[in-house]
C-alpha cells in the first residue's frame, strides 16, 4: 500500500477546512463546509469539525470491527454531534457539516462511500478510468440557483436572488428529494452513493475534494485520464499546483470563482486478493 497525499488551503488568511488522512488499508478524505457569518453557531469551527469527524473515521476503519462503511460513519456522526452539542447550536442548517469520501481494502474488495461532492477515480487494468461521485449536491445547487438566471451579477437584484437561492439549497440538505452531508444526524450516512470493485481490478485510486476536482471542470485543464497521468509523474500536489495557477491567471469579476481548499489522496499497490 502506498498512499501519497496533498492539501492546500484556498485563502491564506483563512484555515484549511479540507481533512486527508490514511490507514492500513483506508483512505479518508473530507471537505468541510461553513456559511459565512455563522460563526457564532459553533464555538469550534469546520476546520475543527473536520480534523475530528476524520480522526474519527480513521480510528473506526481501524478497528476492522465487522461494520461496513455507513455503519462507522454514523457512529463517527453521532460521537462529534455529542463532542459540541452542549455549546454549539449543530442543528442550525448553517453549522458546520462536510462532504465525505471514504474507501477501504476489504475481502478482496475496494468498498467506497460518499457524500455528497467528493471525486473517486478508479484506475481500471485494461480500461478508462471509472469516476465515482454523489451529484445530488450539484443537482440541487443548479435547480435552486435558475432563478439567477438573467439577473445582472454586483446588482442588489442579484444579491437579493442568491440570498434566496442560498436558503432554497439549505432547505434541501439532508431532506429526502433533496442531498445529503455529515452533520449532526447520524441517519445520512444510510443515504450515502456507495459500492465496491474487485481490488484485482484497479491499478490504483485517487481521491480529489470539489477544489481539486476544478482541474477538470470547471478549468478544462485536462479531463480524467489526464489527472491519473499527472498524478504518476509529480503526484497530488502536482494537480494542486495546477489549479492555483489556474486561478492566478483567472480576471477577478463579481462571477469569479472564489480559490476553494483544494485536497488529493492517490494510492497505489493496492492489496491484491489472495484467496
Amino acid at each position: 500500500m502506498h498512499v501519497s497525499l496533498a492539501t492546500s488551503a484556498g485563502r491564506a488568511a483563512r484555515p484549511n477546512e479540507d481533512f486527508v488522512g490514511a490507514v492500513p488499508g483506508a483512505v479518508v478524505l473530507l471537505d468541510g463546509a461553513g456559511i459565512p457569518g455563522a460563526d457564532g453557531l459553533c464555538a469550534h469551527g469546520v476546520a475543527w469539525y473536520t480534523h475530528r469527524l476524520g480522526s474519527t473515521l480513521l480510528g473506526g476503519l481501524s478497528r476492522d470491527d465487522g461494520r461496513d462503511l455507513a455503519g462507522i460513519l454514523a457512529a463517527a456522526i453521532g460521537e462529534i454531534a455529542v463532542a459540541h452539542s452542549a455549546s454549539c447550536d449543530i442543528a442550525n442548517p448553517c453549522s458546520p457539516q462536510a462532504t465525505v469520501l471514504m474507501v477501504r481494502a476489504h475481502r478482496g474488495r475496494l468498498e467506497h462511500l460518499l457524500l455528497a461532492d467528493s471525486f473517486l477515480v478508479l484506475d481500471q487494468v485494461g480500461g478508462g478510468p471509472e469516476l465515482v461521485t454523489d451529484e445530488r449536491e450539484v443537482i440541487a445547487r443548479r435547480e435552486c440557483s435558475a432563478p439567477l438566471s438573467g439577473v445582472t451579477p454586483g446588482t442588489p437584484a442579484y444579491d437579493r436572488v442568491r440570498a434566496s437561492c442560498a436558503e432554497a439549497l439549505r432547505a434541501r440538505r439532508n431532506r429526502p428529494g433533496g442531498y445529503w452531508i455529515a452533520k449532526d444526524d447520524p441517519r445520512a450516512a444510510q443515504e450515502a452513493v456507495t459500492g465496491s470493485h474487485a481490488l484485482d481490478d484497479l491499478n490504483g485510486i485517487a481521491l480529489l475534494s470539489n477544489g481539486a476536482s476544478r482541474i477538470v471542470s470547471p478549468y478544462g485543464l485536462t479531463n480524467w485520464p489526464g489527472v491519473l497521468e499527472l498524478l504518476t509523474a509529480h503526484g497530488p500536489s502536482g494537480v494542486i499546483d495546477r489549479v492555483r495557477q489556474a486561478e492566478a491567471q483567472m480576471d477577478p469579476g463579481p462571477d469569479a470563482q472564489v480559490p476553494d481548499d483544494a485536497t488529493v489522496a492517490h494510492w497505489t499497490d493496492l492489496p491484491r486478493h489472495r484467496g
